[in-house]
């Protein structure tokens, strides 16, 4: 009696409050991703002190954090810099202080030119299947605006111009009337021509717009686009009216005159100028008088190019000094047939000097077969090494734009229309073009030019699509600065600084720019994947072998029984006996003493009948271990632990361990590439 004395007492049975709907929800969520990310839901079952089982399910929770954790910062990391961080250290490396040769207290403007964006469409690679197609699409897009937008940031440029090719398709996207040529674009028309608009906007426009209105630009800065390339318009006598009408009204005219940073720049359209004396394609003609529609707008623009650059010139030199934009009237009532009407003009102020005139135009100037395009041409670099005093062979066909023509593309322009232009501009300075996608820099000794040559840059493409391993664009810096009586301050060698002075005249400075190289960073990726992909499949394999271990231990170290011994039916208690007599005797407080004898040693009252501790040992261990579904023993669909001689659960054991590992390698990949997919779509997400 007194041993029952100090013992606890049991006041009815054990309750418990039913669970309640967040438990049931979180008993939903968590079987929900228990299958997906078990590792994090791991929970230590009962087993009585028995922890023989846990041994593998612990294993696998410490290296799937051990090594995921480290994989998924790897790929942060390598997505980062494969994102943005060589993105920012490819620009950051063409800053201007970098290169300008100024000398001390100059303000140059500073440009930015771009060439061939040419979007891809299906007119870029026909035959291409979905969905790589789409993919090319919308990479090259996410490239180049991430691409304008860092560009934006970290060099602030104060005017953008575009060198033609904005499109890859557009000359094949007909207005409604238009006859085409090409039947595979019929079905392309002119909303799909608009898509494309609002596409090119989304890329370059918008970025720029959106400073705008933030306040970033604090100055007049300009973007200009209206310079047509043969991929918006076609070229010569394959260019279609309504197409180039169509293009001018959304982009503006392609010849125009801009004064920027005191130097004249001439945008000019000559896709179409090249229609002169080619053949007609509708009457079959060819001469001076064929495709005049085509080209006749052109050749007015340049019959009248002195007299207009002078007008605007003297315009932008007036409105620097906040001095009246144009010629003034005075305010007096005349008469309208008084024929001295002149005498009431007040004429403004007259700019007497000149400005530098730069050529832009989208087909590069004629030059002699074989002329050599300089060091930083990618596709085809100089055959020889330059000389002891730095020059490279003036020729060389294999660093050399091929001088040919085809259907809708001609490398270079023809010696007559390349003379005409430079005639007609007058004082040009240097030239820059596009087409060809790679950097070509050429000096034309032929032409008429104060500093004994005219310097031509062909930009490179700005799009990886188009043939390079490394887009670019160029940089321009324009220093022309002009006196108090608004003439331009004629720097002569003696009062120039040393570090920049070549030409008595230079006023323009430049620098390619090289954007990052989006094929070597795929290979990048595709290396740290695999990398990735065998890492886990070793942790898979090495989880597979521990928990085989395991069970092997469990099966034969004895510490459950062998399942070759069928158990004996337990020999009732004897009626009369002193643990059941025990039953009945009573507290001297008057509450009855709860019989321990009733119940077999080494059971539990939420066991099944029958089992022993060892055998839910056993139990647990196949069910967590082995990754068995728990419904099965809830539902009492539970393998037999009294089977054959052959032991069926080491067999079963055994025959799915490939099965757990693929489970392994799979909820590993999938805990890996969550937050990483998550990762990289943040960082895509700020452009």
């Amino acid at each position: 009696m007194s041993a029952y004395r100090h013992a606890p007492l049991s006041i009815g049975h054990d309750h418990r409050e039913p669970p309640g709907i967040s438990r049931k929800c979180s008993d939903a969520v968590r079987h929900i991703f228990g299958h997906y990310i078990p590792y994090l839901l791991v929970n230590s079952p009962k087993s009585d002190g028995d922890t023989s089982s846990l041994k593998g399910a612990r294993w696998q929770l410490r290296s799937i954090w051990k090594l995921s954790t480290a994989l998924v910062l790897v790929w942060m990391l390598a997505l980062w810099w494969g994102e943005i961080g060589i993105f920012r250290s490819s620009i950051t490396g063409c800053d201007w202080h970098y290169w300008e040769k100024w000398p001390d207290g100059a303000a140059p403007h500073r440009m930015v030119l771009v060439a061939d964006p040419q979007l891809v469409d299906p007119h870029t690679y026909p035959g291409r299947p979905w969905p790589l197609s789409t993919i090319t699409r919308h990479h090259t897009d996410y490239y180049m605006r991430k691409s304008f937008t860092i560009i934006q940031d970290l060099l602030d440029p104060k005017t953008v111009f575009f060198l033609g090719d904005l499109f890859d398709g557009g000359r094949e996207w007909l207005p409604p009337g238009t006859s085409g040529s090409d039947p595979r674009w019929r079905n392309y028309g002119e909303d799909y021509w608009i898509k494309e608009y609002k596409r090119f906007g989304n890329i370059f426009f918008n970025e720029w717009l959106r400073r705008a209105r933030a306040g970033l630009h604090r100055d007049h800065r300009k973007i200009l686009a209206g310079l047509p390339g043969n991929h918006d318009l076609g070229l010569g006598s394959g260019i279609k009216i309504p197409v180039r009408r169509r293009f001018n009204a959304f982009f503006g005219d392609g010849n125009s005159i801009d004064v920027i940073g005191n130097h004249t720049f001439v945008s000019l359209d000559t896709v179409s100028l090249s229609a002169k004396r080619q053949q007609d394609s509708a009457t079959g003609r060819q001469g001076e008088g064929s495709n005049h529609e085509i080209w006749g707008p052109v050749e007015e623009f340049l019959e009248n190019l002195k007299s207009e650059k002078s007008r605007v010139v003297n315009r932008a030199v007036r409105m620097q000094n906040d001095k009246a934009e144009n010629d003034l009237m005075f305010h007096e009532v005349v008469g309208v047939r008084d024929p001295h009407v002149s005498k009431y003009v007040h004429t403004a102020s007259r700019f007497e000097g000149s400005m530098p005139s730069v050529l832009l135009t989208h087909v590069p100037l004629y030059r002699a077969k074989d002329t050599a395009c300089g060091p930083l041409r990618e596709r085809s670099p100089p055959s020889t090494k330059p000389s002891t005093d730095g020059e490279y062979l003036e020729k060389d066909p294999g660093n050399a734009i091929r001088v040919e023509y085809g259907f809708q593309y001609q490398n270079v322009l023809t010696p007559d229309i390349s003379k005409e232009i430079i005639d007609k501009i007058g004082d040009v300075q240097s030239v820059f073009s596009g087409d060809d996608h790679d950097y070509c820099e050429v000096l034309h000794r032929g032409y008429t030019s104060p500093s004994g040559g005219i310097r031509e840059i062909t930009v490179k493409a700005f799009s990886w699509a188009m043939g390079v391993r490394r887009p670019g664009f160029l940089l321009l810096s324009l220093w022309n600065p002009l006196d108090e009586t608004d003439s331009a301050i004629n720097q002569s060698s003696e009062d120039q600084d040393s570090n920049f002075a070549h030409q008595q005249h230079q006023t323009i400075q430049t620098h390619l720019c090289l954007l990052p190289n989006q094929l070597s960073i795929f290979i990048r990726y595709i290396i740290l994947l695999v990398i990735t992909l065998f890492a886990l499949l070793v942790r898979a394999a090495r989880a597979r072998n521990n928990i085989d271990n395991d069970v092997n231990k469990t099966f034969t170290n004895g510490h459950v029984l062998p399942f070759t011994t069928k158990s004996k039916p337990a020999t009732p208690a004897p009626a009369h006996d002193s643990s059941t007599a025990s039953a009945n005797q009573s507290h001297p407080n008057g509450l009855a003493i709860r019989s321990t004898a009733g119940r077999i040693r080494g059971t539990s009252p939420y066991s099944f009948p029958g089992t022993t501790t060892k055998d839910r040992a056993m139990k647990s261990y196949s069910d967590d271990s082995l990754h068995d579904d728990p419904l099965d023993e809830r539902w009492g669909r539970g393998r037999s632990h009294d089977e054959d001689d052959d032991h069926p659960k080491r067999k079963s054991a055994a025959g799915s361990s490939l099965g757990r590992a693929w489970r392994e390698f799979r909820r590993s990949v999938l805990l890996v590439g969550f937050p990483v997919g998550i990762w990289w779509i943040y960082l895509a997400g700020k452009f």
